[in-house]
């Protein structure tokens, strides 16, 4: 059998493929500067270039929703999209983190502050923080990103008491090289690089050198009579440093522990005590370097579940953001420049924001928001996003699975509307973007009634994406050991029921209120389970094809104040008024914003043909669900109602022609079955009460 693993030659050299060529390169202290003149960025400090990543892999603005999508969030070009955020409210809370690293990028406060991700559970605060970490660690790996440390060489011949051991030793800080020079000459050249620097920032670096650092320059300054150019010839070598969280080098991620074993020196460092014997206590080169904040300069600390931690080790964080700089014991403040980000959940929050001695504490910080989704479209990504990185069994996934599993989960997310004039469904489908009846509803009212009424901002409580996607697992699971091929909305409102009280996260106090919300999910699943049988019945896509072509030709005309050629006769006439609304009727479209509609579908047309993409009324939600309907009404006198609740042979064919139209909607045949038996025969008592 021939082996499809690479050998492990090929493997070696992808490996070094990957890493920047010039990572194990020693340079001159000359050589640094020279780099600096000519790409003044590679001097940032860690807030400016982590807000430069997030351009660096593309940024495009959302004029409709007022914010910067990033498509390291939006499209994850690094994995193929297998990490890619969904839904406006992250969008808009991934914008605000951006916004706090720009602002920290110029000198504005922000480069002072923890940036906390506050959010639920299940919210994807933690994806997010991990997607930037292997973000940083990609871009600082490229010609863009890079950086640069040193390290002290040829030690020994020149101080007597130093261990053979570290004869060469890199900067325990990874110090930015230009923190060598002394701050009026490293000022002048800081000031030379700024006339040239190409960016919305300006280089700063007023560090000083760590306490073993700064006795290494002392020791060599003293033999060499205050020479620095023969330090900098002879003993430091300039190298290229890359981010990697499994080397702690740049990133730290730090979590809490048991409270009685928590350590301050877990976050500033220690004694290194295998240096004690060798140098003494009180020598800095006995200090070991490994405290979190220590190994995240000059990149990320990430902080998970930070105010779990006592209110006596949060102490260490308030020198650290405003001050940026750490005191570990008997030891001299050491500077640090990082961008100290922070993770927690409500009760955290909820208990820690009213504490009086967490004053310091929270003023040191910045709260971004992180809720749920609030659209039920993207959160049904986020489910379809969850199977695409798993091994699913050979189970369909019939239409309107995911999505009615989402508005499930977003009825109850959002806030009730404070006003009569819509009710909480439609207030989801406004967030969603389907406007039927939401033309006249202000979607900003609603954001501001509801940030007004919610304990801390709407969408920050509910039901998570995790319980949501453990019962579609669950049904999935259920329908492949019942050799049942297919997973169906039913099925899916059928594990919410029985399970929505078995899960932890949930209060009781909120049951009653979500088996509302799964009923308010039934009848809507119902309302377009008719629709789609209604479709099927009177299915024909070449119909759908010529009727929505008629309708565009006559909006086109009616735009332009033009006329409209007639297919039989040849002749030039108006635009069809009374078949434009009758089409525009089918939506709800009042008569006076018939011009809105119309303009609206005239835009996405413009927009398809500009990216190269033909009209075809199937792409258009809204159009494609107003010219079924006038097909409906146009047919329906010649369906046969009767067939659909017949069990007769008779009937067979025509319920058979009808099940291959449910299939032409995405159902598989067995779930065409169960949804024209759910829905068929309210379609028949419908259509035949009205006879």
């Amino acid at each position: 059998m021939t082996s499809e693993i690479a050998p492990l030659d090929d493997l070696a050299e992808e490996y070094r493929s990957s890493i920047p060529d010039d990572l194990r390169a020693a340079h001159s202290f000359d050589w640094y500067l020279s780099e600096l003149e000519s790409d003044p960025k590679i001097a940032r400090n860690a807030h400016q270039r982590l807000a430069d990543m997030f351009d660096y892999y593309g940024t495009e603005y959302d004029e409709d929703a007022g914010i910067a999508r990033y498509r390291l969030a939006a499209d994850d070009p690094l994995d193929d999209g297998e990490n890619v955020f969904y839904g406006d409210e992250v969008h808009r809370t991934i914008h605000e983190f951006v916004n706090k690293l720009k602002s920290g990028s110029r000198g504005l406060g922000p480069e002072r502050r923890i940036k906390l991700l506050l959010g639920p559970v299940g919210s994807g605060k933690s994806d997010f923080d991990r997607q930037v970490r292997r973000y940083f660690e990609a871009y600082t790996a490229t010609e863009a990103g890079r950086m640069y440390t040193f390290r002290w060489v040829d030690l020994c011949r020149v101080i007597d008491d130093q261990d053979p051991a570290d004869d060469v030793v890199r900067s325990p800080m990874n110090q930015d090289p230009l923190v060598l020079l002394p701050p009026d000459q490293r000022q002048g050249v800081i000031d030379r690089l700024n006339e040239t620097l190409d960016a919305p920032y300006s280089i700063r670096n007023e560090q000083s050198l760590d306490p073993e650092s700064a006795f290494y320059m002392d020791e060599l300054l003293a033999n060499y009579d205050d020479d620095l150019t023969e330090v900098f010839t002879n003993h430091v070598e300039v190298v290229r440093l890359v981010a990697d969280e499994n080397k702690r080098q740049c990133i730290e991620t730090f979590e809490p522990k048991d409270k009685k074993n928590q350590d301050e020196t877990e976050l500033t460092g220690d004694v290194n005590y295998s240096k004690l014997a060798v140098y003494g206590e009180s020598d800095p080169r006995a200090f070991d370097y490994s405290g979190a904040f220590c190994n995240a300069n000059r990149g990320i600390f990430s902080g998970e579940e930070l105010l779990k931690l006592q209110r006596e080790f949060l102490y260490d964080f308030l020198h650290a953001s405003q001050e940026g700089t750490i005191k570990p014991n008997n030891n001299p403040r050491m500077d640090i420049d990082q961008v100290i980000v922070g993770r927690t959940n409500m009760p955290e929050y909820r208990e820690k924001k009213d504490d009086e001695k967490m004053e310091a504490f929270n003023d040191r910080t910045k709260r971004i928001d992180f809720p749920y989704v609030l659209e039920y479209d993207a959160e049904a990504d986020i489910y379809r996003k969850l199977l695409r990185n798993a091994d699913v069994p050979d189970v369909h996934i019939e239409p309107h699975t995911h999505e009615m599993a989402g508005l499930f989960a977003v009825l109850t997310r959002i806030e009730e509307p404070d006003s009569g004039a819509v009710d909480l469904l439609q207030k989801a489908k406004a967030y969603n973007g389907e406007v039927d009846e939401g033309d006249e509803i202000d979607l900003t009212k609603l954001r501001e009634e509801a940030a007004d009424v919610a304990e801390v901002a709407e969408g920050m409580d509910g039901i998570s994406p995790r319980f949501v996607g453990d019962e579609i697992a669950e049904a999935i699971m259920n329908a492949n050991h019942r050799d049942r091929g297919y997973l169906s909305p039913l099925s899916v409102f059928s594990h919410f029921e029985e399970n929505l009280e078995m899960h932890g996260s949930i209060p009781a106090e909120r049951f009653e209120e979500y088996y509302r919300h799964l009923e308010t999910v039934r009848e809507e699943y119902r309302d377009r389970a008719i629709d789609d049988v209604r479709g099927a019945l009177a299915y024909d896509v070449e119909e759908m094809r010529t009727q929505g072509e008629k309708y565009m030709d006559h909006v086109m005309a009616y735009i332009d104040d033009d006329t409209v050629t007639d297919d039989l006769t040849g002749q030039e006439q108006e635009p069809d008024e009374s078949f434009l609304r009758a089409v525009e009727e089918k939506l709800d479209i009042p008569e006076d914003r018939k011009d809105d509609f119309r303009q609206e579908v005239s835009n996405w047309v413009s927009r398809r043909a500009r990216e190269g993409d033909t009209f075809d009324p199937q792409d258009n939600a809204r159009l494609r669900r107003a010219l079924e309907r006038k097909l409906w009404e146009d047919k329906k006198h010649n369906v046969n109602f009767s067939a659909l609740v017949s069990s007769n042979e008779a009937d067979r064919e025509e319920r058979s022609a009808w099940i291959d139209a449910l299939q032409e909607q995405g159902y598989s045949e067995a779930g065409a079955r169960e949804v024209l038996e759910f829905a068929g025969a309210e379609v028949a008592k419908d259509e035949l009460d009205d006879e």
